[in-house]
């Protein structure tokens, strides 16, 4: 299940941390979809049926493994993408002559801003929340969509409920 987890989690964090690509996790989408590919690998690799509690855990991990791999990419990127992120406050600063105060200070320290281990921290919190919930409803998801129909019994025995089997022949 780590090789799993890992894989969910790494897609989840780096999709969550990219600039532009992460504006498509406001509903939550790289999230729910690490954790429906975290249960669709730990299918793949296990071959007892695929249960919902084994689903849910599978998504759970790979949510919180996503929260750290956000908070490391998130790091690792920040001293490349504050430049910019200052350059477009500075440019929407000089571009608005009547703006409040408030919001003018707001804009020139959106690059400094960025860079803060508060925000780090808070943010690496709400990733973790966020991971914890909608990665376990997508390996969830993923339990009840990705199950074989007509598996055989994971320990053995018969469940067959059609109509009566043909005797062999003697």
């Amino acid at each position: 299940m780590i090789q799993p987890t890992l894989l969910g989690g790494l897609f989840i964090g780096i999709l969550s941390a990219l600039p532009i690509v992460n504006v498509a996790n406001c509903c939550c989408l790289w999230i729910v979809a690490g954790g429906v590919l975290a249960a669709h690998l730990d299918r793949q690799n296990d071959p007892r049926p695929m249960t919902l509690g084994r689903g849910a855990l599978a998504g759970l991990a790979a949510g919180i493994a996503g929260a750290l791999v956000w908070l490391l990419v998130t790091i690792a990127l920040d001293p490349i993408v504050s430049p910019v992120y200052q350059r477009i406050g500075e440019s929407m600063v000089g571009n608005a002559r009547d703006m409040p105060p408030e919001v003018r200070e707001w804009l020139e320290g959106i690059g400094s801003r960025s860079q803060s281990p508060v925000r780090w921290l808070f943010g690496f919190v709400a990733q973790l929340f966020a991971g914890m919930i909608f990665a376990t409803l997508g390996g969830l998801f993923a339990a009840m969509f990705f199950t074989r129909r007509n598996a055989p019994p994971a320990l053995g025995g018969d469940t067959y409920t059609g109509p009566p089997r043909p005797l062999p022949p003697t």
